[in-house]
């Protein structure tokens, strides 16, 4: 509602507009009681008129009032009259920041002031609980005695909805059409952090990363996220890293540092608290702002994390330990201060971090191995960064390795590739195949020359001479259990320490790290809710939950945990699917890993995809989501969803909503869809809590779930043969692994469904699994490691006839086209574990079937939650795909560079210590 110059609200009287905003419009007013200039604001409508609101509104105006402090502009009150609800401010006179950095770059000399005043304002507000978010310099005003004053402190948040608010209800973005309106550049959308950009609840770091857009533009008189839509400014605020050449030759590099460490695109990497930039500008302001670099890296600062190359923080690293020796004698040393950096990998490459490990560090901290893709040729292999130097060697004859670890002197890797388990010297030579190992996850070096490993997905560990020879069983699968993985030998050969867990439906954030001892003894659960556990020289277990590293101190004589667990470092790239983690520590406490998020943990959004690799959003709420099946005519989408506990729901695509069709405790799994799209098969352990069977429900959930199969051995369902009088399943064991069986089934309207006896249609000592039915019933498509690796095969359907591979580098999750002689597939895997879809088309001829040549049907990519979990599945029209579009789990972070924190115990220590 706009006001009249001279019009009165209460006793103040309008003077001049100022301005407006998403948060209402602003006039220069007269207090006619105290005889003052104030800023009055009046208050949109639909805040003004909705009680709950303003209720709100009106208890949070009275904390934000409170803020007393010399760069806040202060709040008066709040004044009502005539329908109009307007907030008195305190006027600020001169220009705000926006309109001085329109006049050019502002000198460091200046901005530094300028910066140390905006962060004094920040952080007195956050130690009170406020977020301002929406700080842009629009709402900095600078008086001319070099005060500045930070405007609208709070409203961003007073007026905004709660948790999950959109961008269109953004303070300055005030409708949701100006989103397509070309040539807007509305200023809001440049400063918010990325989490605010998707829509997601903003907190203090949203305010840090303004406070590091903004003080970067006063250095450069240049907008840092610009485009010529609000869709595209937001687009700049989620992909572009900004042009760090841009700042002026003269800005010391702390304050580089701190910049940098300002705007990290994840929040959990970001600066935690606006007190510590508010330190190192004072720490700037008192010392020469030209500085050099090279004086500011011989002073413990942020900027290390990023610049220090390694070989000079090895050599710190070894001063700092020489200084503790020195001074032991005469005082107890206090414990060494955590030195972190971030390095580059050394090599033109980047790391693999699939659904396998990466990385591994010496026993004596001074080597580091990883597996990375070759920027130039494309060829995954081993290389070795020694710390003393600057640059990594590539180890030839270890093409397509992964998951590398070094045996106990520090002289000799193992790795696995081509379905092998293979070790090779550090120095290089030839590499030396010891077992088969289709489908690792895992394996530990052990003094006694033996290695222990998982060479499938499924079922317990085995040991194998490190001379070579065939792997003997070493843990067995407990009742519930369908895998032990990553694995590691404790000292002195007391145990071993290893993922296990059902983890291959829930993902392993719900895994348990367990221990065995050996010889013999009950195996122990040191933690249940994580993976990855690694036995630490500290005294420590740690292990991952979340892209989290937990601590928990534990007792290798007792093999028992003697504390609870501690978080003690956020944002480790890993992979809750897999149980993987891009992290290694060395006995002398260092460590290296790749910054990041979980591949898993994270919900997705459900898109479209078009052979052009065209996206377009089908539903854009985020969900733990995973193995979607279109219905018969294509109106709906089941899947199953992780919230609590695994479910199958519904997706109705017309009417834009999702219906639970099973709620039970137990884990539901894998829908698939009856022929005449009114029946859903899943699997489910609700009948032991274990090992799942197989059950058909209705899909409109009218009905309980019925049972069809009753055995030991877990099952889950691939496809429904047209005919409906066939069911092919999944069943795990741990001598064959995994088998396709065929269950028939009769329908009859009275009793329900009857199964039959089931069949094996393919089983061996390699994996068979995710087995499709062709449209017309004749053939099966299929997933087999047989070769060393997953690939495509195509068999007839009942048989008798051989088998014919498809797939020429690869794949998984077959898919048959229902409109055309098209089958698809999942490949072309990358070093983010993004897959792309393979098209192979076929024809028929009597009894043969011929295949085609594979080629990239889109160059758009996909997430997935392990090779084989389905996260796709082809529209009945076979021209469009729903899929998880991929996204970087690494939340930008350049796959070819690491962070290293050595003296990493002492932090572990301090932030883990034993119960007394």
């Amino acid at each position: 509602m706009s006001l009249t110059l001279g019009a009165r609200l209460g006793p103040y009287e309008i003077v001049a507009p100022l301005g407006a905003g998403g948060m209402g419009e602003v006039y220069r007013a007269t207090d006619s009681r105290l005889k003052r200039q104030v800023a009055l604001k009046i208050l949109p409508a639909q805040l003004a008129a909705d009680p709950d609101r303003l209720a709100r509104f009106q208890r949070e105006a009275e904390l934000l009032a409170s803020l007393n402090h010399p760069h806040i502009a202060a709040i008066y009150g709040i004044e009502e009259a005539h329908g109009i609800t307007a907030l008195i401010m305190e006027l600020v006179e001169g220009e705000d920041l926006a309109e001085r950095i329109a006049r050019g770059p502002i000198p460091i000399d200046e901005v530094l002031p300028i910066a140390k005043q905006i962060a004094e304002a920040l952080e007195a507000a956050h130690e009170r609980g406020i977020v301002h978010r929406d700080l842009k310099p629009a709402n900095i005003k600078l008086r001319a005695d070099g005060t500045i004053k930070v405007l609208d402190f709070g409203l961003a948040k007073l007026g905004d909805s709660p948790a999950g608010s959109v961008i269109s209800q953004s303070p300055t973005i005030t409708s949701p059409t100006l989103l397509s309106v070309a040539g807007v550049i509305l200023g809001t959308a440049a400063y918010m952090s990325p989490e605010q950009a998707r829509g997601q609840m903003a907190d203090k770091r949203s305010d840090i990363w303004a406070f590091g857009v903004v003080v970067f533009e006063t250095l450069t008189g240049q907008r840092l996220f610009v485009g010529d839509t609000i869709s595209d400014t937001l687009a700049s605020v989620l992909k572009s890293e900004p042009d760090w050449r841009a700042l002026p030759a003269a800005a010391p590099a702390r304050l580089r540092g701190l910049l940098r460490w300002c705007l990290e695109k994840n929040p959990k990497r970001r600066l935690r608290d606006i007190g510590d930039a508010r330190v190192q500008i004072e720490d700037l302001i008192g010392n020469a702002p030209d500085e050099t670099d090279a004086a500011v890296s011989q002073r413990p600062v942020a900027v290390w994390r990023r610049a220090m190359p390694w070989v000079t923080a090895g050599a710190l690293a070894a001063a700092l330990a020489t200084v503790v020796a020195l001074w032991a004698p005469w005082t107890k040393a206090p414990a060494a201060v955590p030195v972190r950096l971030s390095t580059e990998i050394g090599a033109d490459a980047s790391l693999a971090i699939t659904a396998v490990d990466a990385l591994a560090i010496s026993p004596s901290g001074d080597v580091i191995a990883f597996a990375a893709q070759n920027s130039a040729n494309g060829r995954q292999q081993l290389y070795i960064r020694r710390l003393n130097q600057l640059d990594a060697a590539p180890l030839a004859g270890t093409d397509d390795a992964a998951s590398p670890f070094f045996s106990p002197d520090g002289s000799w890797l193992g790795f696995f590739a081509d379905g092998k388990l293979k070790k090779i010297a550090v120095t290089g030579g030839a590499a030396v195949e010891l077992c088969g190992a289709p489908i690792q996850r895992g394996g530990a070096w052990g003094r006694d020359g033996g290695i222990v490993l998982l060479p499938n997905r499924l079922g317990g560990l085995e040991r194998v001479s490190d001379a070579g020879g065939a792997p003997q069983p070493f843990t067995s699968i407990a009742e519930g259990e369908v895998t032990h993985r990553w694995p590691q030998l404790l000292p002195g050969g007391r145990g071993v320490l290893f993922t296990g867990g059902t983890g291959i439906n829930t993902g392993y954030n719900e895994g348990a790290v367990l221990v065995q001892p050996l010889p013999a003894g009950p195996r122990g659960v040191l933690h249940r809710g994580g993976f990855h556990g690694r036995y630490l020289s500290s005294g420590h277990v740690v292990y991952i939950h979340d892209a989290t590293l937990f601590a928990v101190p534990f007792d290798v004589d007792r093999m028992a945990v003697t504390g609870p667990p501690a978080p003690v470092l956020e944002g480790i790239v890993s992979n809750a699917g897999t149980g993987s983690a891009q992290f290694a520590v060395s006995d002398n406490g260092t460590l290296v890993y790749l910054r990041g998020s979980s591949i898993l943990s994270a919900g997705v959004p459900m898109h479209w995809m078009d052979s052009s690799g065209r996206m377009t959003p089908l539903r854009t709420a985020r969900s733990l989501w995973t193995n979607p099946a279109f219905s018969p005519s294509g109106d709906r989408i089941a899947l199953q969803i992780l919230s609590g506990q695994l479910d199958i729901w519904v997706y109705d695509i017309a009417r834009e909503t999702l219906t639970p069709v099973t709620v039970d405790p137990a884990a539901d799994t894998r829908p698939i869809w009856s022929p005449d799209g009114r029946y859903l098969a899943f699997g489910s352990a609700r009948a032991n809590n274990a090992n799942s069977n197989l059950y058909v429900q209705r899909a409109d959930a009218t009905a309980g779930a019925q049972r069809l199969t009753d055995g030991p051995d877990s099952q889950q369902p691939t496809s429904w043969h047209p005919s409906g009088r066939y069911l092919m399943f999944e069943q795990m064991s741990a001598l064959t692994k995994r088998d396709l069986m065929v269950l028939p089934l009769e329908y009859d309207a009275v009793s329900g469904w009857k199964p039959g006896k089931p069949t094996v249609f393919l089983n061996s000592t390699f994996e068979e699994q995710q087995g499709a039915f062709s449209p017309d019933g004749r053939w099966v498509a299929y997933v087999s490691n047989e070769a060393g690796r997953d690939d495509v095969f195509v068999r007839p359907f009942p048989g008798p006839g051989g088998k014919l591979q498809i797939s020429t580098e690869g794949g998984s999750t077959p898919t048959w086209s229902r409109t055309r002689s098209e089958l698809f597939y999942s490949g072309g895997v990358n070093s983010l574990g993004t897959r792309q879809l393979m098209v192979v088309p076929f024809a028929v001829d009597g009894d043969t079937f011929h295949a085609e040549k594979p080629r990239l049907w889109s160059e758009g990519r996909f997430q997935t939650r392990g090779p084989n979990v389905r996260m796709f599945d082809l529209h009945p029209d076979g021209k469009r795909f729903v899929l998880a579009p991929a996204e970087d789990p690494t939340g930008g972070t350049k796959l070819n560079h690491l962070t290293i924190v050595f003296n990493f115990f002492d932090e572990l220590r301090r932030l883990a210590p034993e119960s007394r």
